[in-house]
């Protein structure tokens, strides 16, 4: 790490050697995406090269992050690229790394800090929230914290309580932090390049069920310097009868509940968060008034989540254009089961939305009833 500190200033002057180099190396290199798809992982792992290219300060840390290539293989290549003054292997110590990392947002470097799993963040949480996240507000701005914590969040595949839990909404209450939610690859990459590039700290949460999706990805999306701007929602699905709020995995469930929605006429409008702080409650709530009605969906906990903020922006702001109550769907208020039977009855599932939507459109037989009595 020293040894990178006194070569930074020579390196600034090779910037666009390396940034042409790296662009001529994702280029060539071996993935598992087609020219018009790209996987998640791939679109993470291309992501961090062109930053890294673009930016000298840019460096990775974390367990198994080089020699292994990542635990995900997010981080794959590199080591090889990059060395080992920029992508660090450390010991499995989460405090430890997250802290040295926040010492070197301090001094002006970008430090990326993969976790291997978010439920190992709160090993970090002190490092997060009282070093990072509050350093600007407490020097009056003074002090920028140019970090990114990332790394799988949520549910994944019998992996038990200890590694399933949805952070979202954790470190979406705390001021201080952005916090990111990817999707899709075209997500992936535009996102992860504005965390990098973003002189706060970032909490980039993404989902180890999507790493091996591909998405259709358009040149726009490969150009080097294509950035996602943070705090934006995406309107995936347009429609006019129910809006329907999603983030991560669970946007795939939401766009699958629209196509089985519509073959009963309800024409549903799905909007992929992508960013839980700042909450684009403007794109919401111009949905919401629209289709007069809202299901949120989410992996965390029912209590105190995601939706619930959703939910009491959209009272706030809109509740005049509610023609039903809001449907909140989340993960069971339960501790993450093991067996797979109960796994699945603990994460929101495609039928679960589905049903949302119709009580909310009054299309269910028990609200259907309900309504002709009124």
């Amino acid at each position: 790490m020293l040894g990178f500190l006194t070569r930074k200033a020579a390196c600034q002057g090779n910037r666009a050697l390396g940034l042409e180099q790296g662009l001529r190396a994702i280029a060539s290199r071996a993935l598992s995406s087609s020219a018009k798809e790209m996987t998640v992982r791939d679109a993470l792992n291309s992501a961090l090269d062109e930053e890294m290219s673009a930016d000298p300060k840019v460096f990775v840390m974390g367990e198994e992050v080089g020699e292994y290539q990542g635990a995900y293989k997010i981080s794959k290549g590199l080591l090889e690229k990059y060395g080992p003054e920029r992508v660090l292997d450390t010991p499995i110590t989460e405090a430890g790394f997250a802290g040295i990392g926040v010492g070197a947002a301090y001094y002006g470097l970008r430090p990326v800090i993969e976790f291997m799993t978010f439920n190992f963040s709160m090993q970090a949480i002190d490092h997060i929230i009282n070093s990072a996240a509050k350093s600007n507000y407490m020097s009056s701005g003074q002090i920028s914290v140019p970090i990114v914590f990332r790394g799988p969040n949520g549910a994944a595949a019998g992996v038990g309580a200890q590694h399933s839990q949805c952070y979202a909404a954790w470190f979406g209450s705390c001021p201080g932090l952005k916090v990111l939610t990817p999707y899709s690859s075209e997500d992936a990459r535009g996102l992860l390049k504005a965390a990098i590039r973003d002189p706060d700290p970032v909490v980039f949460l993404e989902n180890e069920l999507l790493y091996g999706e591909s998405f259709p990805v358009s040149a726009e999306v490969l150009d080097s310097s294509f950035c996602l701007p943070i705090g934006k929602a995406k309107i995936e699905r347009e429609g006019k009868d129910v809006t329907i709020t999603a983030f991560s995995k669970m946007v795939g469930y939401a766009l699958q509940a629209a196509e089985i929605l519509a073959k009963d006429g309800i024409s549903a409008e799905v909007i992929n968060l992508r960013s839980i702080r700042p909450l684009d409650r403007t794109t919401i709530n111009a949905s919401v008034r629209k289709t007069n009605r809202l299901v949120t969906v989410e992996e965390g906990f029912p209590q105190h989540g995601v939706g619930a903020e959703i939910c009491a922006s959209v009272l706030e702001d809109s509740f005049e254009y509610l023609d039903a109550a809001v449907e909140r769907i989340s993960g069971a208020d339960v501790p993450m089961p093991y067996a797979a039977n109960l796994e699945r009855m603990a994460v929101p599932q495609v039928e679960d939305i589905v049903r949302a939507a119709k009580r909310a459109c009054y299309r269910s037989a028990a609200t259907a009833s309900l309504a002709a009595t009124a």
